[in-house]
């Protein structure tokens, strides 16, 4: 581990950030895949199978938003506290981080088993799709612990530096969703015709498999359990808590927003849903080396400043939106070429093909906007401005994208709708990457 550390806080710049992110391309490779193959198989059922799954989307971005926030919060304080050398201080934020992610998945499971028609139905779901999107939540929410809690642990594997195990789980976990899925979805061989059950027993079952390695990695290998001070932990849900709250209001605008974007859409008829939701798991898929780069910078930024040392936190974040401009500009040339024969890969549906194909020719415009926006949002939390970051998001999502695609639908229709995302991007992205490098030169860090 002090090796890690080691490097990430004195070797160049370039050369940290990219060995922290290649390993981090798998993971996220993984994750893109998980969902493509979900994607790819349940619209080889049916056109209300694949609205169903693209409906769920929004609420499984809630749950997953909010892991995503207390992971923020415990990378932060982990690789603040590794770069000071604190190492019973890390056993307790990791023991006790990992056990406020169990209460809190216990609250999320209790609740969404109980509201999930109504959740539904608010969200636009008609009668021939609910039924289906009833069959994949119930069974989703019972193995919601084995999304969260892994995702939180895997954080705090990052935080100590280490990318490549969180990395190599979640792709090993795409591979077993990708071949569960088919088998349990179509019941080829022995295994019976679940359909979209199929498709979350699946899912579920790859999670487990995240699940297991991640407390391996942290029982057994780094030693990094230990429940010998169970007094510390109120002070270190409060320091995960600083940072993760915002943050996964900051995630959570992201999910709620999609909620009532797909509310919007879904008065275009089922096909658009499914049609919105095939092209939101394709841009996951093309964001991949972004969300990779984003990924990483709480442990750079976070480390770096520990170790007193904002020179290279600034050279870092310069490195990072350079790459994100030339990077978005390539991928929108890409899916704007390809974005109708990626979209017929999923389903035959004429209405499907052409909301993928005019979300390809416009979203992608604005990715490096997008990605100079996360990177502002994440280097804010990680440096101690999380309400600042909850505040970009809120504006971007709720003052921006929402009122300009509500406005855009009632005169261009879905032209209008995705028009709005790429605008409020537009907007958003270069003004917070500003803010946040003013914030970060004015700022003071600890003496190295």
């Amino acid at each position: 581990m002090k090796d890690k550390i080691k490097m990430i806080t004195n070797d160049r710049e370039s050369r940290v950030l990219s060995r922290l992110a290649a390993p981090m391309m798998a993971g996220i490779l993984g994750f893109s895949i998980f969902n493509l193959m979900d994607t790819f198989f349940v619209g080889r059922l049916g056109t209300v199978e694949l609205a169903a799954l693209s409906f769920t989307f929004p609420v499984i971005m809630i749950v997953s938003s909010v892991a995503h926030g207390l992971g923020i919060g415990m990378t932060a304080a982990v690789s603040k506290t590794a770069g000071s050398g604190d190492h019973e201080k890390l056993k307790n934020i990791i023991t006790w981080g990992l056990v406020l992610a169990v209460i809190i998945v216990a609250a999320f499971i209790s609740v969404g088993l109980l509201t999930i028609e109504p959740v539904f139905r608010l969200l636009g779901a008609d009668e021939e799709t609910l039924p289906v999107i009833k069959e994949y939540m119930r069974i989703w929410y019972i193995g919601a612990a084995f999304v969260v809690v892994p995702m939180v642990g895997n954080s705090a594997i990052r935080g100590l530096g280490d990318t490549r195990v969180p990395s190599m789980v979640m792709l090993t976990a795409a591979v077993i969703n990708t071949i569960l899925d088919p088998l349990l979805i179509f019941g080829l061989g022995p295994f019976p015709e679940l359909g979209v059950s199929g498709a979350a027993i699946a899912t579920v079952t790859a999670r487990f498999v995240t699940f297991t390695v991640a407390l391996w990695v942290l029982i057994k290998r780094e030693k990094m359990i230990s429940f010998a001070v169970p007094s510390a932990a109120v002070r270190v849900w409060k320091e995960i808590l600083f940072v993760g709250i915002p943050n996964t209001f900051t995630k959570l605008i992201i999910p709620f927003g999609t909620a009532v974007i797909t509310r919007l859409i879904a008065s275009y008829g089922r096909e658009a849903v499914a049609g919105f939701g095939v092209a939101s798991k394709l841009e996951m898929f093309a964001l991949m080396p972004l969300m990779a780069l984003t990924s990483i910078i709480p442990v750079f930024v976070g480390q770096n400043f520990g170790a007193g040392k904002k020179d290279r936190v600034l050279k870092g974040i310069s490195l990072s939106w350079r790459f994100s401009v030339i990077y978005g500009i390539g991928i929108y040339i890409v899916l704007m070429i390809f974005g109708e024969d990626l979209a017929k890969l999923f389903n035959a549906d004429k209405t499907v093909i052409e909301v993928v194909t005019l979300y390809m020719s416009i979203v992608p415009a604005a990715y490096c906007f997008r990605n100079m926006m996360d990177l502002s949002v994440t280097v804010l939390s990680v440096t101690g401005k999380p309400i600042h970051s909850a505040f970009i998001s809120l504006t971007q999502m709720f003052i921006l994208y929402i009122p300009l695609a509500a406005a855009g639908s009632k005169l261009f229709g879905m032209t209008g709708i995705f028009t709005g995302l790429a605008v409020s991007l537009l907007i958003t992205g270069p003004t917070a990457l500003n803010l946040m490098r003013r914030y970060i030169f004015n700022r003071s860090v600890p003496s190295a």
